[in-house]
């Protein structure tokens, strides 16, 4: 049945019980600050422009905020968990609708199963030293499903409440080997030049701003909580902002940082020495703050990635109920719990595909890392970066129909389609980048 976007559906999620702070969490967390830190920003250094990376992240950052200014008047218009989907039914049509729906599934899943094996490797790695027990570490990843699970299933501020715990941690820890890094005036000292437009063209620029996108992903889901937000034309678009700025501020600061504790010149030859390039932030750690630091951003690295699991499962959970209400999908995932106002059953169908893709890869033994986190995430890559590209050209269209006189929306969507279709392209071009093969 062809979607309608009903105003008053049969069951409702639980209004009101989000504010912007709480909305900000459940985005940034998705997008992962620390793991992004550790895991992809090293290998956006090594395979795109080294030292000019922060510039990039700036770059990437002024693009994001103009997306979010067609992006927030669209929310604003459709308030609804259907999110991408939803902006596709209202500016593209049914048919558009239908195909963007199945599109956010299928991303958002495959980058949810794919960071249980991240999940469950760095847990194992950090467990075993200490316990002196190898388990597999898809007994880790279900461990952690299996609380997430429960978090989905539950009111949704109680995830809040847990991610605010967790990201707050995420930040402290890196923060404070970013002023480790500047206390001790870096390898060869302190400068600007990762922002000048030399070190930002070297290299290939294209490729780090590709990989620079990556780490914001999730940002975009601050519209899945529209119904469930306090006066939500204020809370979405304020949340939106918000996470762009703090999440683009974190990494471009940071990774001067980065560049800085490693030396610009130095910075690619050092990656190339490294057996694993992720190594280079508890590289970082160990040469200039040492002590527990270390140690700690091991451990606040699996719970940044536990964190990202239950952004994303949030997420999923209410794309399920949202398509649901609408009969793109089963009825019943269009109901919520009589007492908790939870999507319980999207959140049940989510944690059911979930269980059945990680048990697949447990039983053909592919490495957790390499296999069940690279590929999917760089699957679910294109595909986010497809979702913003239509819904801006959503926005485009509706506001070109409704709204003509909005010239500013109009043209910072059309900007957004042409920028995002242009990086979709390069990450294309380059999948064995994101892949690592």
């Amino acid at each position: 049945m062809e979607p309608t976007l009903a105003n008053v559906p049969a069951s409702t999620l639980r209004q009101g019980a989000l504010g912007p702070l709480a909305v900000a969490f459940f985005v940034i967390s998705a997008a992962g600050p620390l793991v992004a830190m550790a895991g992809g920003i090293p290998v956006a250094m090594l395979f795109g422009n080294g030292p000019g990376i922060p510039a990039m992240f700036v770059l990437a950052t002024v693009l994001l905020l103009v997306f979010s200014h067609a992006y927030t008047a669209m929310a604003r218009e459709v308030p609804n968990a259907g999110a991408f989907y939803a902006f596709a039914a209202r500016g593209l049509g049914p048919a558009a609708a239908g195909a963007t729906g199945w599109l956010a599934l299928l991303s958002y899943n495959a980058l949810q199963i794919g960071l249980y094996g991240l999940f469950g490797a760095a847990t194992k790695g950090l467990a075993e030293p200490f316990t002196g027990i190898a388990l597999p570490w898809w007994l880790y990843a279900f461990g952690a499903m299996a609380s997430i699970a429960v978090f989905g299933y539950r009111q949704v501020d109680l995830s809040a409440k847990v991610l605010g715990l967790l990201v707050a941690g995420e930040y402290a820890v890196v923060l404070l080997l970013d002023g480790a890094v500047l206390q001790a005036g870096g390898a060869q000292g302190l400068d600007l030049a990762p922002f000048g437009a030399a070190a930002a063209l070297g290299g290939a620029p294209a490729i780090g701003l590709m990989m620079c996108f990556t780490a914001f992903v999730g940002f975009e889901a601050t519209t899945i909580y529209s119904e469930e937000a306090r006066d939500p034309a204020r809370t979405i678009p304020r949340a939106t902002y918000c996470s762009v700025l703090l999440i683009g501020g974190f990494y471009a600061f940071s990774t001067w940082a980065m560049v800085m504790g490693s030396g610009s010149a130095h910075l690619v030859d050092q990656l190339k020495q490294l057996q694993d390039p992720t190594e280079l932030l508890f590289t970082l750690g160990e040469r200039y703050a040492g002590g527990g630091l270390p140690l700690a951003m091991r451990v606040l690295f699996v719970t940044s990635t536990y964190a990202s699991l239950l952004a994303f499962h949030n997420a999923i959970a209410r794309y399920l109920y949202a398509m649901g209400r609408e009969r793109v999908l089963p009825a019943a995932l269009g109901q919520v719990h009589p007492r908790h106002a939870s999507p319980h059953r999207g959140s049940l169908t989510q944690s059911g595909i979930a269980a059945v893709a990680v048990a697949l890869f447990a039983i053909a033994g592919v490495d957790p890392v390499l296999v069940v986190f690279t590929l999917p995430s760089a699957l679910a890559t294109l595909g986010i970066l497809a979702l913003m590209a239509i819904a801006a050209a959503a926005t485009a269209r509706h506001f070109q129909r409704t709204h003509p006189q909005r010239h500013w929306v109009r043209a910072s969507a059309a900007l957004s389609c042409a920028a995002f279709v242009a990086i979709l392209v390069v990450a294309i071009v380059h999948f064995h980048v994101l892949t690592g093969s």
